[in-house]
């Protein structure tokens, strides 16, 4: 594969010396070292270029003999060795172009005025790999970078790339040099693989460093994880040990640079032998491995070759008949160094000199070249030397058979905007990630529920939480939820605000039924009892106690039974008005006859003694005085109220959780309770009246049941109170309905059934005789 960008460099010579729009008259040549990888090799392969020393060491700005008329080289070993070469060569303003190291500060014209490049800076190959991470949606990833300053810088920009879209890195490791030996390291990148529940890897680092990855792959038993592999390691370049497998990055994703084919590249290839070079100290080494036999020396351990050979070998992988993307680089490189000197020649023709083209003028050419080579793209540089170039995303597909292949499944382009487009029906996922293709810490949460992060973690782990009483979310992986308007509530998802559900005593409940059929139940039965006094009214029974008050008592209960139903339904203006008051008036009514047939019992005994001054009030004046004279003053402190501050509807959102309670507001408190209080009051005078009356001797003493009524009466109502207090929404409703009915049915009860009883079941005691006798 290597040798393969060196057959690449000599075929874009060797094409650019037969065209003749390029160059004309002028060939270019070619002087190759072997850096071999060390900082030591590069500085003497460097001295060696730019001296021309005939003695066995090169001396810098030392000329001896022929000039070398050098104007650029084309290198790309290694970032580390790019750096060094860049700032040597900087000083002699020899024009440097790399066609593989992609290191951000070879950007910097102030450092490196001099550099270019045919591969894009690496910040685009960053950003090309957060997009992927973004595409996918795979916000919770590890990274492992080689040990170096490039891999250094890689894992601290992808992960400010990351952090900006809200996704986070659960580890970061840095891979050792393939040489070195660092255990601790090694163990470390294993308990990580181990232990991260993130299904995606970012792998940062060519062959070398990924060659240890490989070794700790093969001695070790990690989970099955997807790669996002860098530019940096090809799938092609293969590995020296047939042991280690690829299957691992079976399903992986890889970032890579386009790989074109100049269309005469293959043919240009096929005649390539030891013959036709025979000064290419690097061929017979590339026979034997291609071929496993030795082209010339008959006195090896190995055969002799045939000699009809050609560099492509069908069973050599690491041989392709098409460029790689590094052989295409080196192709844009050569190329644009020939054309920087066509532009020098055709336009500045002043800026030569006798013996060539001066290095340092070749430069300002450089920078400012545009053409298309023979693929059709178009070569120029950027202001930074930097070749904008679009990222390839290839899916590897590894067999059983340890065969790959390399799947363009999609593409990055920087320009005119970062831009991924992605094919994801053609990528071929591991077995292994088929199920899931998601790569996060914790599931997203759904509309309803909000973010709770965990304490001391990454932000991309948390728990999700269910929205508060009142709030939604409506989003997925929502930080808080959003408070309902008031007049809404959350849906049982907690998703969406819907009205609130308006809830009231009605006849549609069951509670709202039942309390209105009671209702009309005890009207008819108060009828029925009114029925049974009007046809017996001629008998003692009913006569006693003043028959007149009876009858308005039972017709003030039926009222009282009646207006309970007020109090079911909607509230509206005027039914809030109706009833407090209705109730306050009728309930007067019926406790002031009850305190005038009290009063006329009474009177009525006490007026027996000659010397009584009652007897002057003994009559029925006496008792609808009484009556009316207190159902009056409920009367006054009802208008008023209603002058003053009235009941009115009103929808209360407080008292029950999301509903709104349609209620009536009783306007003023200090009111509805004085009409509570005056009813009590006469209620206790009655009851106070009644139980001092209980024994007074009479054939029908009514007292003793007026007694009890206005016990059951002032219980029922004291109890009332703190109920009511501590009711909230339709209840507070029920239970002021409860305790007219059950009051208003003590009266008629107390009073008015042992009446029925002696009529329908006891007629012999309703006779004058009979009362007489007792």
């Amino acid at each position: 594969m290597h040798y393969q960008n060196l057959v690449a460099f000599i075929f874009a010579i060797s094409e650019i010396n037969q065209n003749i729009e390029i160059l004309p008259n002028i060939t270019l040549g070619f002087y190759m070292v072997d850096l071999c990888l060390t900082e030591q090799q590069a500085v003497k392969g460097m001295t060696g270029m730019i001296s021309t020393s005939t003695s066995s060491r090169s001396i810098p700005n030392y000329h001896c003999g022929l000039s070398s008329n050098l104007v650029g080289f084309v290198e790309g070993v290694s970032s580390k060795l790019t750096l060094l070469l860049a700032r040597m060569f900087g000083i002699y303003r020899i024009p440097q172009i790399s066609y593989s190291s992609m290191d951000p500060i070879l950007s910097d014209k102030v450092q490196f005025p001099y550099f270019y490049r045919t591969v894009p800076n690496d910040f685009i190959q960053y950003k090309a790999i957060v997009s992927l991470m973004k595409y996918f949606g795979w916000s919770w990833v590890g990274i492992l970078v080689a040990d170096n300053e490039s891999g250094l810088m890689a894992s601290q920009e992808i992960q400010r790339g990351l952090s900006e879209h809200g996704y986070c890195v659960d580890f970061i490791e840095f891979l050792p040099y393939r040489s070195s030996l660092d255990y601790s390291k090694e163990a470390r990148i294993v308990y990580s693989l181990s232990t991260t529940s993130a299904n995606v890897i970012i792998i940062y680092g060519d062959h070398n460093y990924i060659f240890r990855l490989q070794i700790i792959l093969y001695m070790n038993t990690i989970p099955s994880k997807i790669w996002i592999i860098s530019c940096q390691w090809s799938l092609s370049e293969g590995t020296e040990y047939e042991f280690l497998s690829f299957a691992p990055f079976n399903g992986s994703l890889a970032i890579s640079l386009p790989a074109k084919t100049s269309p005469n590249f293959e043919d240009f290839s096929k005649n390539i032998n030891p013959d036709t070079y025979p000064n290419d100290v690097f061929i017979e080494n590339v026979w034997w491995q291609l071929y496993d036999c030795n082209y010339r020396s008959k006195h090896s351990f190995t055969d002799l070759c045939i000699g009809n050979e050609t560099i492509y070998n069908p069973e050599n992988v690491n041989i392709h008949k098409s460029m790689t993307h590094y052989s295409y680089s080196i192709y844009n490189a050569v190329y644009a160094l020939a054309h920087a000197l066509h532009l020098m020649t055709s336009q500045k023709k002043e800026d030569l000199v006798e013996n060539g083209f001066p290095a340092w003028k070749v430069h300002k050419y450089l920078k400012n070249i545009n053409f298309t080579n023979s693929v059709g793209d178009d070569i120029l540089f950027d202001e930074n030397g930097d070749m904008n170039s679009n990222f390839d995303i290839l899916n590897w597909a590894v067999y059983p058979n340890q065969t790959y292949n390399a799947i363009k499944v999609g593409q990055f382009h920087q320009r005119p905007s970062p831009n991924l487009v992605i094919n994801a029906e053609k990528i071929r996922w591991s077995k292994h990630f088929l199920q899931s293709q998601r790569s996060v810490c914790s599931e997203s949460c759904t509309p309803g529920y909000r973010k709770s992060h965990r304490e001391s973690q990454p932000s991309c782990c948390y728990d999700c939480v269910p929205c508060a009483e009142g709030e939604i979310s409506n989003g997925t992986d929502t930080e808080t939820c959003t408070k309902c308007p008031e007049r809404l509530w959350p849906n049982m998802n907690r998703d969406l605000c819907i009205p609130k559900e308006i809830t009231y005593l009605s006849y549609e409940d069951i509670l709202g039924m039942s309390l209105a059929v009671v209702s009309v139940f005890l009207f008819l039965l108060t009828c029925l009892v009114t029925m049974i006094l009007m046809k017996h009214r001629n008998t003692p029974v009913v006569k006693a106690n003043n028959r007149s008050l009876s009858f308005i008592l039972l017709i003030s209960l039926k009222m009282c039974f009646l207006c309970s139903l007020i109090f079911i339904g909607y509230p509206h203006k005027v039914t809030c008005i109706l009833r407090q008051t209705v109730f306050g008036i009728t309930f007067s009514i019926s406790v002031s006859a009850i305190l005038a047939k009290t009063v006329t019992v009474v009177i009525a005994f006490n007026a027996t003694n000659p010397r009584s001054r009652l007897k002057h009030w003994v009559g029925t004046r006496t008792s609808y005085s009484v009556l009316l004279i207190c159902s009056s003053m409920q009367m006054i402190i009802c208008v008023i109220w209603l002058g003053c501050s009235p009941p009115f509807p009103q929808d209360n959102m407080q008292d029950e959780v999301g509903k709104i309670v349609a209620e009536c507001n009783d306007g003023s408190q200090v009111a509805f309770y004085s009409v509570l209080g005056y009813m009590g009051s006469l209620s206790f005078v009655s009851f106070l009246i009644a139980f001092l009356a209980r024994n007074l001797p009479d054939v029908f003493n009514e007292a003793k049941y007026i007694t009890f009524s206005m016990l059951v009466f002032c219980s029922v109502w004291i109890s009332f109170i703190p109920a009511y207090l501590s009711s909230k929404g339709k209840y507070v409703v029920a239970m002021e309905i409860f305790a007219i009915l059950a009051s208003s049915f003590g009266l008629l009860g107390c009073i008015f059934i042992p009446k029925c009883y002696v009529i329908l079941i006891r007629p012999e005691m309703n006779t004058k005789v009979s009362m007489v006798t007792r």
